[in-house]
Order: structure tokens, then sequence, then C-alpha cells
């Protein structure tokens, strides 16, 4: 049973990044293009221990508006539009399988969206298809797709079953109508219960279900109702994520009254509630937003200090290079992220072009190298061994992170992280502020060199 102390989190409430890469994306430049991709896809394909692979594909499409969604999606009905896009992420596996090593392997694939189902049961069949006569994959690979009920037929599941899709997530958010109602995403516990059931018949290995708080008229008592129905459908996985009202990012949050918001005190009660119902079912705590069963394979990782994170989130295979393929999909390898320009327009003129539709990216260096290291192990292992850093990257840890190291003074002091030794360790509150821990080791943050406007730890 997790007891969240609230004055303590109050605290720590401040903006900071989520650390799905480092440098985060606010880093990116335009001045990184396509040769620079290439030039790493050269670097990464030859040796004697090439990694893996990993797969990403953005369907950007969806039916309606979700009025709280922060992702890159287009609203729409017109099915030639999504055959039109489907054919042209088809040109980019084509291109960029022109250009890496044919003995890699891929040991992770991921669609995500927009919403990846707004394809049709032929539609997945095709681009799956497409997809695996393209890559070699490796014989137990992890494939993951996100779904929304709403609409969704058991013939749509069927689809990615038979192509190999072992794992599903989908978002639930809140069963409360009146919050539905506000954020346009209505969707019943009937379909949600159905689509669980669906998924376990078809022999799917694992299930996550999304909820996000913050949203307009929750209350502890409304969102209790929806975390225990959560637990009694009893998914694999679980992710609490917190809403980010951003309506300068995202213009069509503007539907959303501020008014109707819940308060901060009153946010913060939601999280305290979820997180100790939801570890006292029994689901693990894995760090910031995510539960698991205790024999989930992300809580396995967890224990075996096998824990990777990367765009998707959390993962279980560490050491692959990212491929991303489709509008705004950010490819992540050993130095370098490319991320894919933003339009279908932009998207579909490179590739007519014979060209990688890269619109902006980020070279490593050293410092880069180092710093991301430190801070995926604080993200995923909620420990550091600074001599073990010391060895790896040859320098004095205390002295390279002098600041760091004097700023967690105050985090020690509040049991969120302890020192012993070379060891620092991250407490199980520590692991709800995670980012704000992390943030002590960013090099950008403390040079003051990046100044973007980041959602809120919590």
């Amino acid at each position: 049973m997790f007891n969240l102390d609230l004055t303590k989190f109050k605290k720590y409430d401040r903006p900071g990044p989520r650390y799905t890469s480092y440098p985060t994306a606010p880093q990116f430049n335009e001045e990184f293009n396509s040769g620079k991709l290439l030039d790493e896809i050269v670097k990464t394909n030859y040796g004697d221990n090439l990694s893996d692979l990993s797969l990403y594909f953005h369907l950007p499409y969806c039916d309606t508006l979700c009025y709280f969604c922060g992702c890159n999606m287009i609203i729409t009905r017109n099915r030639d539009r999504v055959k039109e896009y489907v054919n042209y992420v088809k040109k980019e596996i084509d291109l960029l399988r022109s250009y890496i090593n044919v003995d890699r392997k891929v040991t992770q694939l991921h669609w995500g969206g927009g919403t990846p189902t707004h394809l049709n049961p032929d539609e997945i069949n095709d681009l799956a298809s497409y997809i695996k006569t393209s890559f070699p994959f490796t014989d137990d690979p992890e494939n993951g797709c996100e779904i929304d009920p709403r609409g969704l037929t058991r013939e749509h599941l069927e689809a990615l079953r038979n192509n190999g899709f072992n794992r599903i997530s989908m978002g639930v958010q809140d069963f409360n109508d009146k919050v539905q109602k506000a954020t346009n995403r209505v969707q019943s516990e009937e379909i949600t219960r159905q689509t669980v059931q669906w998924v376990r018949e078809l022999g799917f290995q694992s299930i996550n279900l999304d909820l996000i708080y913050g949203l307009p008229f929750q209350s502890v008592k409304t969102f209790e109702e929806t975390v225990d129905k959560i637990i009694d459908i009893s998914p694999d996985r679980i992710a609490v994520f917190n809403y980010a009202h951003v309506p300068w990012m995202k213009k069509h949050m503007a539907l959303i009254h501020p008014e109707d918001l819940p308060l901060a005190e009153e946010k913060l009660e939601i999280l305290k509630m979820t997180i100790e119902k939801l570890t006292g079912a029994g689901y693990d705590f894995l760090g910031m937003d995510h539960f698991g069963k205790p024999d989930d394979e992300l809580s396995i990782a967890l224990r075996e200090k096998k824990l990777h994170r990367n765009f998707q989130g959390y993962s279980t295979r560490a050491g692959a290079d990212l491929y991303a393929f489709g509008m705004t999909a950010i490819s992540q390898l050993q130095r370098v992220y490319a991320q894919n320009v933003k339009t279908e327009k932009e998207y579909y003129t490179a590739l007519d072009n014979g060209e990688i539709p890269t619109a902006k990216g980020y070279l490593l260096n050293d410092d880069d190298i180092l710093r991301r290291h430190v801070i995926m192990k604080i993200m995923c292992d909620f420990e550091l061994n600074m001599k073990d850093v010391e060895q790896k990257f040859s320098i004095d840890f205390k002295t390279y992170f002098k600041n760091g190291l004097e700023n967690l003074k105050e985090m020690i002091d509040d049991d969120l992280i302890s020192i012993n030794g070379d060891l620092i360790t991250i407490s199980d509150m520590g692991r709800l502020l995670i980012r704000n821990i992390a943030i002590n080791f960013d090099g950008y943050i403390e040079r003051k060199e990046d100044t973007a406007r980041y959602s809120r730890t919590v």
C-alpha cells in the first residue's frame, strides 16, 4: 500500500520535462536534416554487435476530436485520405529499408496515433503485412497497438492478432458521463468491457488502460468510482496521466472551460486516492504515471533493472534503435533524434522526391550522452551508482554534477532520495516526483538554455 504525502507533493509541483528523450524536443533544430540522419544510419549499420530495431508508426487520423488530446492527430472520415497516407507510409518504409542493414531484426513494433484502429481491418492487414515482408523480426517481438473501442469491431482486433500484435493499449480516461460529455469522448463502460473481453479471447498477452486526472467536473468521489471499475476489469497495466491544459499549444483545448477543471487541491486528492487504491489492489507502482501487475513485463523489468524509456514511454526493449514512420514521428538512434515533417503535404512531397521526410532533429554531443545515461538510469532504475558512471565515462561524478548534487540536498531532507556512498536511491515518494529529481542533471536547464513551457510535474 502506497501512502502519498500531499504536503511534499505540493512543494514540488512545478513545470518540468517528461524525459522521453534527453535532450528534450525543444532542443531539436532545423539545421539537422535527412543527410545527418543518413550519416548516423550508416554508422549504426556495421560492427560485430548490431542493435536490434524498434519500429514506430504514427497513424494520425481520428473519427472525433477529444478535447483533452495532446497528440499530433487529424480528424477525418475521408477514407481516401487515410488510404493515401498508408500508401505514403509504405513509400517511407521502402526508402528507409534501403539504407538499413538487412541482418538487423525488429524486436519491438508499435502503432500509435491518432487512432490506428481508424484503419479498417483490410487496411490493418495491408499495412501490417507490408511491414512484415519489409523487415525481419526476432522470434519474440513486442508488438503493441493503441486502439479506440468506439467504433471498434472484433474484426479489427482479429486483424491485429493475426498479424502478430500481442499488446493492446486503449484510453478510458473516466467513466463518468458528465466528464465524458465535457471532453467530447463518450465511451460507455459496456463497450470498454466488451473490448477487453475480445482482447483476452483473442490471446493478446497484455492490455493497458489509460486514465486521465484533472479533467472537467472530476472529483475524488466520481473518479474513485472509475478506479474501482478499472480494478474490477483488471488490466495488466494502467497509466494514470495528468491532464495538462495547454490551449496555447493545442488550440482545441480552449473548448474545455478552465472554471470546470478541478482545483489544485482536489486534483492532488484525486491522485492520492488513485495511487493508494491501485497499489492497495496489488499493482506495482512503476514510476511517474505507470502501474503494472507484479507478473507484467514492465514490473519484472523494473525489478531486474532492465526498464527502458523512449518516446512511447516505459519499455522492456533497451538498446534497440528506434525508426519512426509517418508525420511528426521521432526516430532515436544512438547519437541522433530525427523528427518528421508535420503536414501531409510536406510528408508526401518529400517522399515523392525520394527524400527522407526529416524536419528537424538533434545530434548529441558527449555531454548529452553522459547526461542522458544518468537521467535514464534515474528514470528507469530509480537508483544510480556514481562509481559506475565514473568508470563508463571517465569523469569525477561529484565534480561534474556539483550543481545538481547541491540541489538534491533539499530532496534528501524531504526523503525523496538518499545517498549512501556512491549510490543514489529514489524513495517511493521520489518515484512520483522523478521528473523533479531528473531535472537536477539536465545541462540545458542548468545552463538556462532550455526556456520551453512544460506541463506541471503533478
